[in-house]
């Protein structure tokens, strides 16, 4: 089985449903605008047409006011009842769908949107699309399956890119593929195991019992292990999101702002206390001096030297040092490590590992910033 950070290759996908189908929840996630056939379609291919089948345990859709509407209509009218056809026909078990698990788009207000037009619609999508799906894979015992061949192609793209984003390996995402001439038809909702006859857009007859639907699986790379903690746990923007991923995979770079207590690590930006800035810029000088380690002082004797170069730091950080003979312990020195280290880490998850300050743990010990100083650099950040 591939890791988080793997490319999906057409050989492991094989054994994917397998590992998606042991799950106890097991959830269809598909972004719809006006053809709600999508989500029959997609469950026809993985319930009963895949080997081994994906038999969802509930199902949710995002889409617009008006694509609820629709959707409710087709999907669960007393005379259309499409959702619940398909089950009977196919004796599928008990799916939780019904017209609570159809999720409208709101927007900043938490207004439903009707459509979606502007910037500020778009980016009020992303954003909830990217909600829902870290909210699904924040399970580890759900198998989330998305699929992203309804509603615009703005949707599609926040559904598949947000499942790559926070995918883990039991996650797959697909697009359904209809024959002609079933394809765009307002009719046609799934291949029926009986002869049943409508009209295409063109104005032929064709029975729906010879239709052929092909669920395309999608690979994707999987940025999950990049992002920070705090972003797996809590609500995220689309952009916020994104911008951590991009930090795990951006080239190191370190910038430091003395007067602000600020720095941007990647493409994040940190706001940091006095004391964190003073230490982390103790590192960065030491680096662009050509100092590439610094002999760890005696964890319980006073260090003038660390003191020194520390009350420097704090000196240009507007942070006035009184003490005619500034001295750190070894102890203190550790601790600040530690306490800059944590704050690096909530900040940008396993990318905060380019720029730890790390501790030898040999003998001589000492410590180090394991950046290229062509990397690093002291500047005023807006």
């Amino acid at each position: 089985m591939p890791s988080s950070s793997s490319v999906l290759a057409a050989d492991s996908l094989a054994s994917l449903p397998r590992v998606a189908g042991a799950c106890p929840r097991r959830v269809l996630l598909a972004v719809s605008g006006l053809s709600p056939q999508i989500v029959t379609e997609t469950l026809y291919a993985l319930a009963v047409q895949r080997r081994p089948a994906f038999v969802p345990t509930e199902i949710h859709l995002i889409t617009t006011q008006e694509g609820r509407q629709r959707a409710a209509l087709s999907l669960f009218s007393s005379d259309r009842n499409w959702f619940g056809r398909l089950c009977a026909d196919y004796d599928l078990p008990p799916i939780a769908f019904g017209p609570e698990h159809i999720h409208v788009i709101t927007d900043a207000q938490g207004q439903p949107l009707h459509d979606i037009r502007s910037p500020t619609d778009n980016q009020a999508a992303a954003d909830f699309i990217t909600e829902q799906v870290r909210h699904f894979t924040a399970d580890p015992h759900t198998a989330l399956h998305v699929s992203i061949a309804g509603g615009r192609k703005t949707l599609g793209f926040y559904l598949g890119y947000a499942l790559s984003l926070y995918a883990r390996p039991q996650d797959e995402m697909s697009h359904v593929l209809v024959s002609e001439p079933f394809e765009n038809s307002i009719d046609f909702f799934y291949p029926t195991p009986y002869s049943h006859t409508l009209q295409a857009r063109d104005g032929r007859l064709a029975d729906t019992a010879t239709a052929e639907v092909t669920l395309a699986t999608i690979p994707y790379v999987s940025l999950r292990h990049g992002l920070p903690a705090a972003l797996l746990s809590g609500r995220a923007s689309f952009n916020d999101t994104v911008a951590a991923a991009r930090t795990a995979l951006a080239p190191p770079r370190l910038v430091l702002d003395h007067r602000r207590h600020r720095i941007v690590a990647g493409q994040q930006r940190i706001q940091l206390t006095v004391t964190e800035t003073a230490f982390l810029a103790l590192f960065i000088r030491a680096l662009l001096h050509g100092e590439l380690r610094l002999p760890a002082p005696n964890k319980w004797v006073a260090d003038t030297g660390w003191g020194q170069r520390y009350a420097l730091e704090l000196q240009r950080c507007g942070k006035l040092n009184h003490d005619p003979q500034p001295a750190l312990t070894g102890e203190e020195v550790s601790i600040l490590k530690t306490r800059l280290n944590q704050k690096l880490h909530r900040a940008l998850g396993p990318a905060a590992a380019h720029y730890h300050i790390q501790n030898s743990r040999t003998r001589p010990a000492y410590y180090s910033l394991e950046l290229n100083p062509a990397d690093v650099c002291f500047d005023e950040l807006p």
